[in-house]
């Protein structure tokens, strides 16, 4: 049996061919007005939250990383590098430019003094130290 195709008359197939050529790669913030998302993984042990965060294009020093407690907070700014020259053009751009940012909470607080980052390819690594937590009182009932 021959597999069945819908045909649509009025779409041009040399369109088609090229309409996925210029369609945009980040599909996920097409449309969405908002700084593009960093991709991270955070991994824990006894002491310490690991967190890698994808930022490719960005100098360390445009890196901010902010802790309040246990919300993390990154955020950058991706600037294009290359400027035209006479008679070029381009032809394609899938690399964003513009505000990256990243918000995220985790189960405990952080102690900012002991955590330290470190940005090296385009991957920023945290080390957040986790807060010790007091030991809770036991309270008699009279």
């Amino acid at each position: 049996m021959a597999n069945l195709s819908t045909y649509d008359p009025f779409t041009d197939p040399v369109d088609e061919l090229f309409r996925g050529f210029f369609r945009p790669v980040r599909v996920e913030s097409a449309g969405r007005q908002g700084p593009a998302a960093i991709k991270m993984d955070v991994t824990e042990d006894d002491k310490t939250y690991i967190v890698h965060a994808e930022i490719p294009g960005v100098n360390k020093d445009e890196i901010q990383v902010t802790i309040e407690g246990n919300q993390v907070t990154l955020g950058a700014d991706a600037k294009r590098e290359k400027e035209l020259k006479d008679g070029q053009r381009t032809l394609r751009s899938e690399r964003y430019y513009g505000a990256l940012y990243r918000s995220f909470t985790l189960p405990t607080e952080v102690d900012e003094a002991a955590s330290e980052a470190k940005y090296d390819k385009g991957v920023l690594e945290l080390r957040l130290a986790k807060k010790t937590q007091p030991a809770g009182k036991r309270l008699s009932v009279r």
